[in-house]
């Protein structure tokens, strides 16, 4: 699947930015698609530069309970990892409302260059897309978590793969399906072949018994 949508992607450097933005992979589970970013990221032409995250308790008498290399091991969802390894070239996706309208949660952009306090990357989504945007590193409180804590790190995740979830109200020329992992909330399905106007536009990857579930809620069908 991975060679069906990047074809060729040693030479990514090579194409214009509209190659990038039209395509993308999918799946419903957030580690699935950190594998295959990882593995995306791999072949892509580069040196990576690794940012490492300053993680805190916002309640300082809670320090004692939470020691840094815990905080450092929380993930989730909408939270960039402790450890954010990047290259120039590779595309990411804002994890953060920076600067409206162009600048919001789930924009897309390309990376041009890694400062070690800055991230330079050009918009390749929404009303400003070919545009230069410099990203900082600002704090994060994840809402999703029972512990209160701070994550000092760039608000962003690398591209090639999204969460379905996250690719809702984004249309592509060409999308890769993983579906590998069973679709979990009510809707999902739908919202992942929508995503291309054409069937012969996607690529679906299922499990081993070629089937796959439909998660739909029975009130919808009422």
């Amino acid at each position: 699947m991975i060679d069906a949508i990047y074809p060729d992607i040693e030479n990514l450097h090579q194409n214009d930015f509209r190659w990038l933005c039209c395509r993308a992979i999918v799946s419903p589970r957030n580690e699935t698609v950190k594998e295959i970013n990882n593995l995306i990221m791999q072949k892509v032409p580069g040196e990576v530069k690794c940012y490492k995250s300053i993680d805190t308790v916002t309640n300082i008498e809670d320090a004692v309970h939470y020691p840094q290399e815990f905080l450092n091991s929380l993930n989730t969802a909408g939270l960039p990892p402790h450890e954010l390894s990047l290259k120039v070239g590779t595309p990411i996706m804002l994890l953060r409302n920076l600067r409206p309208p162009n600048m919001c949660n789930g924009t897309r952009l390309l990376i041009k260059e890694l400062k070690d306090n800055l991230i330079v990357a050009k918009i390749i989504t929404g009303p400003a897309a070919g545009e230069l945007a410099h990203i900082p590193r600002i704090p994060m409180i994840p809402t999703d978590l029972p512990i209160p804590f701070k994550r000092l790190q760039f608000p962003v995740k690398i591209s090639f793969a999204l969460t379905i979830n996250k690719s809702q109200g984004q249309t592509f020329k060409l999308v890769g399906i993983d579906l590998r992992k069973e679709c979990f909330t009510h809707g999902q399905l739908y919202v992942a072949l929508s995503r291309v106007g054409a069937p012969d536009h996607q690529y679906i990857l299922l499990p081993e018994n070629n089937i796959t579930s439909n998660v739909v809620y029975r009130e919808a069908l009422q």
